[in-house]
């Protein structure tokens, strides 16, 4: 059984000492947001997790979903699962007040969300949609549709759900066919989406979808997309569920991983549906849902790697097998090099992960809470820069350290019986829903670098120079500044190429776009881990002792390992993206 008492250390490093909790608890609002506060919260949800969540994944694996009598039956053990959830309260943390939840900062739900996540990422992504789907109806939607909603939502009485894709229009959004047709106060919508999430279940008594669909005179093109909110049923007057709306699931898809998500095929007949937003402007409001969405897709690849590396960890102290030279008996498998190597892999990147998300999680609540307005733009622009990073680097990593995990386990792992072939076939979707890592890469380079001319590009860069010469200072650390050094002047390059290139080839930014992608997420992690050795190195100096003696001196290792290992890969990344795309192209259609 996995243990989420165990990350909790971590996650409260990432929390005050990466992301800065002093800078968010004096946010005007989160004066009750303290350290103290924070590590209570994580210690109640880690028994959540781990008494309650995660004894439910294997069966959710097992059980799957399937749709009955018009709607979707979920395992009675996330139904149960659910009603704890519900009752402690989790699904308003990070909610307004004026809508029942605690108002905590968003950068508290990041550090509970990785728990749910890690315990069963198939159950996480019902509250994970539905904090998203709040998000956009408090953003955008009109006072009587918040008053109706929200408390429901915030309560966990009702869960949310987003539907873009359809059959013909997976990302290319402007060939949406679904229909809206006004009928007096509401419309009726019509049309099929399908890889719905969560889009149908009987955890809840209602769920609320927001739909994207066009007027039948609507402008073409993404232009003339519009959202709706359409409820599975109607509200009566006292605001309780009422009439079943004219929606429903028409099957699940059997898929790869996360069987106990009900991936739905959803069809609307004439369903009753209440704008969101403007007119012809539904995409603005849907990617308030959406960025929120890919955060935390981010977040699943740290979630569940650490849980591949807590069942690698255990198995390979425990398990015996051959001899290490120099030492007399067999030993466990963690005694051979290249088990240390891949363990240590993954508890780097693990780091990195982490602290780059909790990181960008605190410039999202600095964006929006912040009393100047200069600083919020400062930190929005941040998080514009880094969401598509968080999301794409994150997850593809993931790939990586669940199949290290499933190695490190040999043939073991290969058997379902450990369980660990479950997190690889989980955590699979993570590079591709919530928009692929080539979408995150193209959005990274054309919206985020680009647009602006590089500026948001060149505001990281000067933090990293300023780094660079605090640690250059600690002689101790000298592989980490060098090897950051390294990692910053390819991102000076890989941008300089990018504004030199762009306009001369059409193909050149989509060719450089995924390699500036992992070059970005690389550094950007190995810069975390190296802030994190610098704290660590200080505490080390000021007479640390016993286990926080070991702590730190574990960031520092872990930080040196990343750097002599993993930080040399971004200069390949930049050697990739600036031979162009020319061969890229070059090979005939037939050839492939």
């Amino acid at each position: 059984m996995a243990d989420y008492q165990a990350p909790v250390r971590e996650m409260l490093f990432a929390i005050r000492d990466l992301a800065g909790l002093d800078r968010i608890t004096r946010l005007p609002g989160y004066g009750e947001a303290t350290a103290e506060t924070a590590e209570a919260i994580l210690e109640q949800a880690a028994e959540l997790a781990e008494g309650v969540l995660s004894p439910t994944n294997a069966i959710g694996d097992r059980k799957g979903t399937r749709v009955e009598n018009g709607g979707v039956v979920v395992p009675e053990e996330f139904k149960a699962v659910y009603r704890e959830f519900k009752a402690g309260g989790w699904s308003g943390v990070t909610a307004p007040e004026e809508f029942g939840g605690q108002g905590l900062p968003f950068l508290f739900g990041v550090a509970i969300e990785e728990m749910w996540c890690s315990a069963n990422l198939a159950w996480s992504l019902c509250p994970l949609l539905s904090e998203g789907a709040a998000r956009a109806i408090e953003a955008h939607g009109s006072p009587e549709l918040r008053k109706a909603y929200l408390p429901k939502m915030t309560a966990g009485e009702w869960t949310g759900t987003m539907n873009l894709t359809e059959p013909q229009a997976g990302t290319d959004l402007a060939a949406l066919r679904t229909q809206a047709v006004p009928e007096g106060d509401h419309y009726r919508i019509s049309g099929q989406k399908i890889y719905i999430t969560w889009g149908d279940h009987d955890m809840t008594e209602n769920v609320v979808h927001l739909v994207l669909a066009r007027l039948p005179d609507a402008p073409p093109g993404v232009r003339g997309i519009s959202l709706f909110l359409a409820p599975k049923f109607l509200l009566k007057a006292d605001g309780t569920p009422g009439e079943r709306n004219r929606l429903r699931p028409l099957s699940v898809e059997h898929k790869l991983g996360i069987h106990g998500s009900p991936t739905c095929v959803m069809s609307f007949d004439g369903a009753v549906g209440y704008l969101v937003g403007e007119l012809n402007n539904g995409l603005a409001a849907m990617f308030t849902m959406m960025n929120h969405a890919r955060l935390g897709v981010g977040l699943e690849g740290v979630a569940v790697s650490e849980r591949s590396y807590q069942s690698a960890r255990a198995y390979a102290k425990d398990r015996v097998q051959g001899r290490v030279a120099g030492e007399t008996g067999r030993t466990a498998i963690i005694g051979h090099a290249d088990v240390r190597r891949m363990l240590l892999t993954m508890k780097a990147y693990i780091e990195a992960m982490r602290g780059i998300t909790y990181v960008t999680v605190a410039d999202l609540d600095l964006g929006r809470r912040h009393p100047d307005e200069a600083t919020r733009a400062h930190h929005q622009a941040r998080v514009d820069l880094m969401t598509p990073v968080v999301k794409g680097w994150s997850t593809e990593m993931g790939q990586v350290l669940a199949s290290l995990g499933l190695q490190v386990h040999g043939g073991m792992g290969y058997v379902e019986e450990t369980g660990v072939a479950q997190y690889l076939r989980d955590a699979r979707i993570t590079t591709i829903y919530e928009g692929t890592t080539g979408i995150q890469a193209n959005d990274l380079v054309s919206r985020k670098i680009l647009r602006d001319g590089g500026a948001s590009l060149r505001s990281l860069v000067l933090e990293l120079r300023s780094f660079e010469a605090e640690l250059a200072t600690v002689a101790d650390l000298e592989v980490l500044t060098r090897g950051l050094r390294e990692g910053r002047e390819a991102i000076e390059a890989a941008g300089a190429w990018l504004q030199a290139n762009h306009a001369r080839h059409p193909a050149a930014p989509g060719a450089a776009s995924y390699h500036v992608l992992m070059l970005l997420g690389t550094v950007t992690g190995g810069w975390q881990l190296a802030r994190g050795a610098l704290i660590a190195h200080a505490r080390l100096a000021a007479g640390a002792t016993g286990p926080d003696r070991d702590f730190f001196k574990a960031k520092v290792v872990t930080a040196r390992f990343y750097a002599e290992q993993f930080l040399p890969l971004a200069t390949a990344h930049l050697r990739a993206l600036q031979a162009g795309p020319d061969t890229l192209l070059a090979l005939p259609d037939d050839q492939f």
